[in-house]
C-alpha cells in the first residue's frame, strides 16, 4: 500500500474530525499544517499532533516530508492554492466546490493534468456503503428502468460550521454551494448518469445574511430523462436525511444516509416485497483516502477526480442562475 504525508492546507474542522484520522488509518500521517493566522496553526498543531505549523502555502507545498495536500479553506481560496501544490509536484485532495467558476475549475483540472499529479474532489458521499448499494442494485436492473429520485438533504448547520458559509458570498457561501453540490455529485454516482439541465427555487429563513440561501429545493432533468428532486437546508434542526431511487421495476428507499458517519439503511420494494440490502459500512473518509493513495500509485482513480468536482459544481451554478431567473437551466458539463 503506498502511504502519503500529507500537508494540510486550512486548519479546518473537517481536517480535525475526519481526515486526519483517515490518513492515519491508512498508514499516513499528517506533518504540516497551514493557516493564516499562526497562533491558530500553532494551536491545531499541538492539539492534533502535527508537526509542523506554517502561515506560508509556499512554505508547506515546497517542503520535502509533504507528499500530497488536502484543501479545506473557504472556496475563493482553492484555485490559487491548487495551482501552488501541483507546481510543487503536490498530489492535491480539495473540499468541494474545487472553485467559484468553472474556469477556474477546468483550470485546476487542466493544470494538476499537466504536471502529473493526482486531483481529487473531497465528495464523501461517494464512499457510502448505502449509496454505493444502491448504485450496484440499479445496475443489477433490480429496479427496472430508473424514471425518478428524490434527495433529502436538509439538516440543521452546526455553530461551529456556520460562519462564512451564511456570511460570505465572495467565498461561495450558501446551501446550494455547500450541499446541493454533494447531491448533484451523489445522483451522478449512483444513477450513473449525467445531468442536462435544472430547475431550483431558494429561500433565505433568517440564518444567512443578505444575498445568501440557507434553503433550496430543485428538479434536475438528467440525460436518460430521470427526474431528480432535491431539498436542502441548514434551518431544519428535525429533519432525517434519505435518498431515493424509483424505477419501472421497483425502488430503493435510502434513509439515514446523507451524512458523514457510516450509517443508514437501503431497502429494496418490488412485487416481490421488501428487502433491505446488505450494507457494509465503513468510514467514508478512511475509504477516499484509501483509493487516493491508490490513484497516486497508478493504480484506479480518487472516488471522485476532479472531473467530477467540474461537473459537480456546474449544476450547483445552473441551479443558482435557475433560481435567479425562474427557468429551466442547462448544465455544461465540459471539463
Amino acid at each position: 500500500m503506498t502511504t502519503l504525508r500529507w500537508g494540510l492546507i486550512g486548519a479546518s474542522t473537517i481536517a480535525a474530525e475526519h481526515m486526519i484520522g483517515a490518513f492515519r488509518a491508512n498508514g499516513g500521517e499528517a506533518v504540516a499544517v497551514m493557516s493564516a493566522s499562526a497562533d491558530r496553526a500553532a494551536a491545531y498543531a499541538k492539539k492534533h499532533r502535527v508537526a509542523r505549523a506554517t502561515t506560508s502555502v509556499k512554505e508547506l507545498v515546497e517542503s520535502n516530508d509533504v507528499d500530497a495536500v488536502y484543501i479545506s479553506t473557504t472556496n475563493e481560496l482553492h484555485r490559487d492554492q491548487v495551482f501552488a501544490a501541483a507546481a510543487a509536484g503536490k498530489h492535491v485532495l480539495c473540499e468541494k466546490p474545487l472553485a467559484l467558476t468553472l474556469a477556474d475549475a477546468r483550470a485546476m483540472v487542466a493544470e494538476c493534468r499537466k504536471r502529473g499529479v493526482v486531483l481529487g474532489t473531497n465528495h464523501h458521499l461517494r464512499n457510502a456503503a448505502t449509496h454505493r448499494a444502491m448504485r450496484e442494485a440499479i445496475k443489477a436492473g433490480w429496479i427496472g428502468k430508473p424514471l425518478f429520485a428524490r434527495v433529502f438533504h436538509s439538516v440543521y448547520l452546526p455553530a461551529p460550521l456556520q460562519g462564512w458559509r451564511l456570511e460570505r458570498p465572495d467565498a461561495g457561501g450558501g446551501v446550494v454551494m455547500d450541499i446541493t453540490v454533494h447531491d448533484a455529485d451523489t445522483l451522478r454516482f449512483v444513477l450513473d448518469d449525467e445531468p442536462a439541465s435544472v430547475v431550483a427555487m431558494t429561500t433565505s429563513a433568517g440564518m444567512s445574511r443578505k444575498g445568501l440561501e440557507d434553503g433550496a429545493m430543485g428538479v434536475i432533468r438528467f440525460s436518460s430523462g430521470l427526474l431528480a428532486q432535491f431539498h436542502d437546508g441548514f434551518t431544519t434542526k428535525y429533519a432525517t436525511t434519505g435518498f431515493e431511487v424509483h424505477g419501472d421495476a421497483g425502488s430503493l428507499i435510502g434513509r439515514d444516509c446523507m451524512t458523514q458517519a457510516p450509517k443508514g439503511e437501503v431497502i429494496l420494494r418490488s412485487s416481490a416485497g421488501e428487502e433491505p440490502l446488505r450494507i457494509d459500512h465503513e468510514n467514508l473518509y478512511a475509504r477516499a483516502i484509501r483509493l487516493f493513495q491508490e490513484a497516486v500509485a497508478g493504480r484506479g482513480a480518487p472516488a471522485a477526480t476532479g472531473e467530477d468536482g467540474v461537473k459537480s459544481l456546474s449544476v450547483a451554478i445552473s441551479a443558482l442562475a435557475a433560481a435567479r431567473s425562474g427557468a429551466e437551466t442547462p448544465i455544461d458539463l465540459t471539463v
